[in-house]
């Protein structure tokens, strides 16, 4: 077996789980954090049960964070006009605050290092990496793999593509406590956006919307336009005048780019946002996130047992998984978005989805996943 030293930069949920999952099998692992833990993130809490195999195998218990069982969605435009369905797999409700904290500590029981720091800069020469962080410490490793989220000023080093240009979209989440159904997942859209409401750990409402700058820029401030836009949806209008705001303000992130990424640049491994980002109305970016950290996992662990001979093997073979399993997928995102944010077929598909209820249950199937 090849000695390998492998840094991750980012200890998010991607991050974090392919840190667990290295040093399950005994490889050195080192992840880079900028932040405490643990930490709200915007994020819309809702995974689907497609991870829990996985989640099994890495002996991540996550009945100790008591999630909420999520098994039905309801979808509604503009107007308030809604259809409800099952999901076909289901998922569960859990706090970023909560589950990344949790993967934290494992990771750490694994043998994990775990740095706090901000990467200044990546090099790769002679089949190395050289990482510097803005204290001053210079770390090497074999490997690196990228887990930085949705924008970074790693992102800027390395020049990529998504970088060079703005993006229009900015999303704002928070925690209520209020009346809402345990098991629902409620996707709703608003005049320039859409929003996804769903319960997490302790009776906790997460509510995450996303919207165009542009729509956003004419109000004051994140009240004004929930009063005067989002509002408008009469179930998002009757959610929050029945919810008790929990944080002192909504986190807000903006610029966040749905365009695509590479999962493969300057060699190194890119997983979860930091490859690609599914619109959050398809619900299943923190699943694709840990699918990624497992095959990421799976092809070093491969590599260090010279099943895979050469890093340029390793980096083809990830980059043709991760289309295989998340390119239609982020596809299907990106024109359903579309398609959303504009009135008129939105209310076209909604209309046929009432009609035809197997349209929505094969959209939900072509941007979710399977068991894994």
């Amino acid at each position: 077996m090849r000695n390998l030293e492998i840094i991750i930069i980012g200890g998010g949920l991607a991050g974090l789980t392919a840190g667990i999952h290295l040093s399950k099998k005994g490889i050195s692992v080192t992840i880079i954090e900028k932040n405490e833990f643990p930490k709200h993130k915007v994020c819309g809490e809702y995974i689907s049960n497609e991870v829990l195999s996985y989640f099994d195998y890495l002996g991540i218990q996550l009945s100790h964070l008591k999630p909420t069982t999520i098994t039905k969605l309801q979808f509604s435009t503009t107007d308030g006009t809604s259809i409800n369905t099952k999901l076909p797999l289901g998922g569960f409700g859990v706090s970023r605050y909560q589950l990344d904290f949790y993967l934290y500590k494992i990771a750490i029981e694994n043998g994990c290092k775990i740095l706090k720091e901000e990467v200044e800069d990546v090099i790769f020469d002679k089949e190395k990496f050289t990482i510097a962080t803005s204290d001053g410490t210079i770390l090497v490793a074999d490997f690196v793999i990228g887990a930085f989220g949705k924008r970074s000023n790693i992102d800027l080093r390395l020049n990529r593509n998504f970088i060079k240009q703005k993006s229009p979209w900015l999303a704002v989440k928070a925690h209520y406590l209020g009346e809402f159904p345990n098991d629902l997942v409620g996707l709703h859209n608003f005049k320039g956006g859409y929003c996804g409401v769903s319960k997490v750990e302790n009776d906790i409402i997460n509510i995450c919307y996303i919207t165009q700058y542009a729509a956003f820029k004419e109000y004051k401030n994140v009240n004004d336009f929930q009063n005067l836009v989002v509002k408008q949806n009469p179930h998002l209008n009757k959610i929050f005048e029945n919810s008790k705001l929990l944080f002192e303000k909504p986190l807000t992130i903006s610029q966040i780019s749905f365009e695509e990424k590479l999962s493969v640049e300057n060699h190194i491994l890119m997983i979860g946002d930091t490859a690609g980002l599914i619109h959050p109305l398809c619900g299943n970016g923190m699943a694709m996130a840990i699918h990624s950290a497992k095959l990421v996992s799976e092809l070093l662990i491969g590599f260090a047992n010279n099943e895979l001979k050469t890093r340029a093997d390793l980096e083809k073979k990830y980059s043709k998984l991760w289309n295989f399993n998340f390119k239609r997928r982020l596809k299907t995102g990106r024109l359903l978005s579309k398609t959303l944010l504009k009135p008129k077929l939105s209310e076209a598909l909604m209309r046929i989805s009432i009609i035809f209820p197997l349209v929505l249950n094969t959209i939900i199937r072509k941007t979710h996943g399977k068991p894994f």
